[in-house]
């Protein structure tokens, strides 16, 4: 025993009562006992058996009264040493009358014996034989075959759970509870096993009990107490079959309740849900009413009880039915019941372009018990995401990764790592949003999407840190922010043929003869996707799959590149691109290129035509100092701008400077329609930067 068990500070009234009622049956064996306790301990007795009856009852799996087995065993030694104590009250004060041993024995020898105890006797003998041959046989037949195959499925479910583990469709945790609950149920099923064995053990201890009894008090009452042999028949069957019957009547509810317990079938819910909802069916009702009825037609038969209940019958057989539901409809109403809010493990492939893995101390941002606000922010993310991009995004894969630091994750794009960092469930991230009154005490870090200073804080400290000017964000959402950046920046590579055939299929529903144009007589399916990738990659949204088709049937005949037709279909979609950001009137903020800065761009791309980077070194060392110099202070001021040049060059400027300036477009002069006003900020490779604003007209 350990030092822990031995603290009196942790002792308790269930840490005493058990070895106590061990005890107390040790002392029922070998103390003799007053009629009044006998009374009392047979009066608990059968409440004890009377509960496990209603638990076995209420249960909805075996699992769910896992301690039945124990809760047997003790049950049997109460009773068997209830058995002790009153055969030795019945042996050597049962000349003194049938109230010697109590007045439980009398009362259910009376009962049982009535005016003739040797029908008491052959009554007894009815009921021995219902719970040894049939009952308690049957149980533990029952249980013998439930332990076998319980053991034998053990390993297929042990490699089941590592596979959906290894599939990430569930979580360390969860594979742990299963793995727990799979060994827990076959420790059940071979302890039940074991226990139907006391069952049959102690009926037949009965019958020897009630035997020796008999016997004894025969020979004791005749022999000891001169009576006569009727007087002691009389006395001592009475007796004996009383004691027999207190005795039995909670061993035949222990059997009855093992033979529930072993023979369940399902979990949805008790027992007695489970024959209502299955003996409940109309159909089989009207064939028992009309055999009902049929026999209350033979002569002799007693009609006053079979027309009730050939009634009963039929009234069950004809009343209003619940409408039935196809599959069909059963899973329409499933999917509109579901939370939209929230993603099932069962949507999570294994094969899943998108995914995020976990250390385990991030697995309760995902379970269930928790509300899984990871999951909820993530099918936000992409709702949201797929309205901006114009296709659904593909499902998010989130998995434990126990090769991964407790707090960390890891964002997995097509393949390629695209965002690592870490969080923590039970903080909140304060982000120096702007002037911090107040520095909050926490851990130093940094908001993952923006790289903004930030620390992470005890939530309860959130309403304090909001007051000294940061922006508190809970977990969930920095992860799912981090998310949101990574898919965006990242979209082009999660369109494929498959996405953009389904983007096809749908707009040939209200355009047929549009999406019949363009695919397959014009273009592929494959050029189609790669045009769209092009577009996304610069953060270009193809909702607007109409316009863009349209573009693509009027620019097919110049060229079948798809980096020329993305450039070329560019100008139809460029009121939209200016709006996004400039909003409806306002001029659009752009910085231009000086004009020999630009020839040598030109000069650059004419001599290396084709190629993903046709500057040089030297060029392009200019150009990212120029760039810097021209558009630190829009920047340091979180202007939105697009800089502006002419066609030949967008593409490979956009190159050049997506990692120095990104999220900032570069625009050709045609893709700014005709009727918006340029303003021009700023010139790139200029002496002196652009002294005031110039609204022009036509860029």
């Amino acid at each position: 025993m350990t030092a822990l068990a031995l603290d009196p500070r942790n002792w308790s009234a269930r840490t005493t009562l058990l070895p106590a009622a061990i005890l107390i049956l040790v002392a029922l064996m070998v103390v003799p006992l007053p009629a009044v306790l006998l009374d009392l301990f047979f009066i608990t007795n059968i409440a004890v058996a009377l509960i496990v009856l209603m638990v076995a009852i209420n249960i909805r799996q075996p699992l769910d009264f896992s301690a039945f087995p124990t809760v047997l065993l003790y049950a049997t030694l109460l009773r068997l040493a209830l058995n002790v104590a009153s055969t030795r009250v019945v042996l050597v004060h049962g000349h003194e009358g049938t109230a010697a041993a109590g007045h439980v024995i009398e009362a259910f020898g009376t009962f049982l014996v009535g005016g003739d105890y040797v029908v008491g006797l052959f009554v007894f003998a009815v009921l021995m034989i219902i719970n040894i041959v049939v009952i308690t046989k049957g149980a533990g037949r029952v249980s013998e075959v439930a332990a076998r195959f319980t053991l034998d499925a053990l390993p297929g479910k042990q490699m089941a759970i590592d596979a959906d583990l290894n599939a990430g469709q569930i979580t360390a945790d969860e594979a742990r509870a299963r793995r727990l609950e799979v060994t827990t149920e076959a420790d059940f099923h071979g302890a039940m096993d074991g226990s139907s064995k006391f069952v049959k053990g102690d009926a037949i201890a009965g019958v020897l009990i009630l035997a020796i009894n008999i016997i004894g008090g025969l020979i004791l009452g005749t022999v000891s107490h001169d009576l006569s042999l009727s007087d002691a028949a009389r006395t001592y069957l009475l007796l004996a079959v009383g004691d027999g019957l207190v005795a039995q009547v909670p061993a035949l509810l222990l059997s009855i309740s093992a033979a529930m317990v072993v023979t369940r079938v399902g979990k949805e819910t008790d027992l007695a849900g489970q024959v209502g909802l299955q003996l409940g069916q109309t159909a089989p009702w009207l064939p028992v009413g009309i055999i009902l009825g049929l026999l209350g037609l033979l002569p002799g038969m007693p009609l006053l009880i079979i027309a009730p209940a050939a009634g009963f019958a039929f009234w069950l057989a004809l009343k209003k039915r619940p409408a039935t539901e196809t599959p069909a409809e059963a899973a329409a109403a499933a999917e509109a019941a579901r939370d939209d809010t929230s993603i099932e493990w069962a949507d999570v492939a294994e094969s899943a372009p998108a995914s995020i893995d976990i250390g385990f101390g991030l697995v309760p941002l995902v379970e269930e018990a928790r509300g899984a606000p990871m999951m909820a922010r993530i099918t936000a993310v992409r709702r949201q995401l797929s309205k901006n991009l114009g296709f659904v995004l593909p499902q998010v894969r989130v998995r434990d990764d126990l090769a991964l630091p407790p707090f960390r994750y890891r964002i997995t794009l097509a393949g390629v790592v695209v965002g690592e960092d870490e969080a923590y469930p039970d903080d909140v991230l304060a982000i120096e949003a702007g002037p911090i009154s107040t520095p909050i005490p926490g851990r130093e870090a940094a908001d993952p999407a923006f790289g903004i200073p930030a620390r992470w804080i005890d939530p309860a400290e959130a309403d304090l840190a909001e007051a000294a000017g940061y922006t508190v964000v809970d977990p969930a959402a920095v992860v799912g922010t981090h998310l949101n950046q990574m898919l965006m920046a990242n979209a082009h590579r999660l369109l494929g043929q498959d996405e953009v055939q389904a983007l096809l299929d749908t707009l040939a529903e209200t355009t047929p003869a549009l999406a019949g144009a363009l695919t397959p007589k014009l273009l592929s399916v494959a050029v189609v996707t790669q045009v769209l990738q092009r577009l996304l990659e610069e953060g270009i949204s193809i909702r607007d799959l109409r316009s863009i088709a349209s573009a693509l049937v009027a620019v097919a005949s110049k060229s079948q590149e798809s980096a020329e037709l993305a450039e070329y279909i560019r100008p139809a979609l460029g009121a939209a691109l200016v709006q996004e950001l400039a909003g409806v009137k306002a001029p659009l903020a752009a910085v231009a290129l000086d004009p020999g800065l630009e020839t040598l761009l030109v000069q650059a791309v004419r001599a290396n035509p084709g190629a993903a980077h046709p500057f040089d070194p030297a060029l392009v060392t200019r150009v990212a100092e120029a760039v810097a110099a021209a558009t630190r202070s829009l920047m340091n001021e979180g202007r939105r701008f697009a800089i502006v040049t002419v066609p030949q060059v967008r593409r490979p400027l956009w190159q050049l400077l997506r990692a120095r300036l990104p999220g900032v477009p570069v625009l050709a002069f045609p893709d700014i329609p005709d009727d918006r006003d340029v303003e021009v900020l700023a010139v790139i490779g200029a002496a002196q930067p652009a002294r005031a604003p110039t609204p022009e007209g036509d860029a």
